[in-house]
């Protein structure tokens, strides 16, 4: 199918109203916003968005907003699952193996008991310092602008949650260690790694990251980024309705027409305590 194809059959169901989530699969080398511009081509619209920025090297688990969907980011579930590889012993500019490498050192074979024991300083809400090469805002500009000239800035520390560190394996020939991460939005696993090699005393950095779940999607619902080639798209993914994306939140079914003319209009709707349990007794219990 072309592009153009591709998006008359879209037209031709109100391209204006589409409105719903796509979970993209993201390749390595490509940034979120290239797979923004992709999607934007593929289903002939501006509005398009992405929830939680990856990193071009890592792959995994994009949520992204088609039309009027994207107001639904902020009532999503922020956490998100990580599969990552530390690789002890480098330590780099940006705190994965896609930087300036700063120094080499040996590691210790360190038996498993004793690297949880250094695990655990990073489990459950913890302060966590930014990379250098990062989009915080420090002083009206992105910290990796200031990185790019040379610059080293001290960015605050953040408070973060780490929910689960979960040690997959440690290979103490590589100086690698697998782990998968539950953690907070806004957790910088570059950071993580960096400061994991930190406090076993031969610095780290991250060596691949894959994100396996976000604001309540998963990798089973990721979908392979549509190709376009010779202006033609390779597949264009079916959209997940919003409401799907949003049953982790408390809901009412609307039963009468005051109810729903109040609803449209804004108004106060009066529910009984006792329905609105009853309509939600799976989220309660």
């Amino acid at each position: 199918m072309t592009t153009d194809q591709g998006v008359k059959a879209i037209r031709g169901k109100q391209i204006e109203k589409l409105f719903g989530f796509v979970v993209i699969d993201k390749p390595t080398g490509l940034t979120s916003h290239d797979c923004v511009n992709r999607l934007r081509k593929v289903y002939g619209m501006k509005r398009v968005g992405h929830g939680g920025t990856l990193d071009p090297e890592v792959t995994g688990v994009l949520p992204m907003a088609i039309g009027e969907a994207t107001r639904l980011f902020p009532y999503l579930p922020r956490d998100k699952k990580y599969i990552g590889t530390i690789q002890l012993g480098t330590t780099t500019n940006t705190d994965d193996l896609q930087g300036e490498i700063i120094n080499n050192s040996s590691w210790p074979e360190l038996e498993k008991t004793q690297l949880e024991q250094i695990l655990d300083q990073f489990r459950g809400n913890i302060q966590q310092r930014p990379p250098q090469f990062s989009s915080v805002h420090y002083k009206g500009e992105r910290a990796y602008s200031r990185a790019r000239r040379g610059e080293k800035i001290d960015l605050p520390l953040k408070l973060i949650s780490i929910k689960e560190l979960l040690l997959l394996n440690w290979d103490k020939k590589a100086g690698q260690i697998n782990l998968a991460i539950d953690c907070s939005t806004g957790t910088y696993i570059r950071s993580l790694a960096r400061d994991i090699g930190f406090a076993i005393g031969c610095g780290g950095c991250l060596a691949k990251l894959r994100r396996v779940e976000a604001m309540g999607f998963n990798e089973k619902q990721a979908k392979n980024l549509p190709e376009i080639k010779n202006n033609a798209v390779s597949e264009i993914p079916t959209l997940i309705k919003p409401i799907e994306a949003l049953r982790h939140l408390p809901f009412i079914n609307l039963k009468t027409e005051e109810e729903i003319y109040y609803w449209s209009t804004g108004r106060v709707i009066s529910i009984e305590e006792e329905r609105f349990n009853k309509e939600n007794k799976d989220q309660i219990n």
